[in-house]
């Protein structure tokens, strides 16, 4: 009886820890035009490059801190622009997490 009650107890902490790291890893899709649109508005407007005291890199899921300036782009409803540490980043402005990493060449 104790081997089976351990036995759920591994299987049910290893459930929340795969659920908790497929919350984390979900990334946001945005159309091509969507991001075509964010990265001509960094260009045009020679966004700086913020440094984030604390943060040493910046991944998805980063959270930032509410002085970081974010950025509404025009037809980019949902998410809010910053560049952070040399990458360009779409926000959620509701909890400032990065959702996603924008690639620019």
């Amino acid at each position: 009886m104790k081997y089976y009650v351990s036995s759920v107890v591994a299987v049910l902490a290893l459930a929340g820890v795969a659920t908790a790291a497929a919350a984390q890893s979900t990334t946001v899709t945005i159309s091509p035009e969507e991001e075509t649109t964010v990265t001509k508005y960094v260009t045009e407007r020679r966004l700086s490059s913020v440094d984030v005291p604390g943060v040493t890199s910046v991944t998805v899921g980063t959270e930032l801190p509410s002085s970081v300036e974010l950025h509404t782009v025009p037809n980019v409803q949902k998410y809010r622009v910053a560049v952070i540490k040399n990458k360009t980043v779409l926000v959620d402005p509701g909890t400032h997490k990065v959702v996603k990493i924008i690639e620019t060449k």
